[in-house]
């Protein structure tokens, strides 16, 4: 599993030569302008919630690919209007998808579609696959749901924001990883405006310091599961 970083909240997921692309926010985002999103490959598009630094480039991306978008039932009925397939979830509901199990998790936040119209309820996801689990909580405050996730999956990777203000911050997001009971982190939502600008080498040491290691990645940049 190839995990990339395409800034904000944004990621692509390659499992087995299958693309997905997480919460595309890229083609405003003056730090990811090197990011050329006619050129991203792509599935599938999950999106947590409605939010334009979370859906911006979505509808481009999927007419470019023909990706099935997956997100609550309220998003997908606004994408089926434009033409857009999808997939439509609500909390603790899962399916099985050719890349793996896929299941919506509770998020605390809000959603709003860019002209203030209903967006459903915020989520994340677990992705569970023959080459990894991974949690993508979305944007979220901390939450005793979280300490559910465990005990579902192990995971090997908790994908959580920690730039405050809209989300967890630092410190929500240590705690997070103790509810989920997972020591590898890597971070998003962060840096991308004035609000959510962290200190780097300061949030590692925060990690380091309960045994957890906190992955901040360039955009553009990739791990490997």
């Amino acid at each position: 599993m190839k995990i990339t970083f395409l800034g904000h909240a944004s990621l692509q997921i390659e499992i087995n030569n299958i693309f997905i692309i997480v919460d595309p926010f890229i083609s405003a985002n003056e730090k990811a302008k090197h990011i050329n999103i006619n050129s991203l490959k792509a599935d599938y598009i999950l999106l947590t919630h409605a939010h334009q630094d979370h859906i911006l480039d979505a509808e481009v991306i999927a007419k470019n690919t023909g990706a099935k978008i997956v997100s609550n039932f309220e998003i997908i009925t606004y994408y089926e209007k434009l033409g857009i397939k999808g997939n439509p979830m609500n909390h603790g509901g899962s399916w099985q998808f050719d890349f793996g199990r896929l299941t919506m998790t509770n998020a605390i936040h809000s959603s709003s579609f860019p002209d203030g119209s209903y967006g459903g309820n915020p989520a994340g996801f677990i992705l569970e696959t023959n080459e990894g689990n991974i949690y993508i909580a979305g944007d979220t405050a901390l939450n005793m749901d979280m300490k559910l996730i465990p005990l579902q999956c192990k995971l090997d990777l908790a994908v959580l924001p920690i730039g405050d203000n809209f989300t967890m911050g630092i410190e929500s997001a240590i705690i997070a990883s103790d509810f989920v009971t997972c020591n590898k982190i890597l971070a998003y939502h962060f840096d991308t405006f004035g609000y959510i600008e962290i200190n780097h080498q300061n949030a590692k040491e925060n990690f380091k310091a309960k045994h957890k290691e906190l992955i901040i990645l360039e955009i553009g940049e990739s791990i490997t599961l």
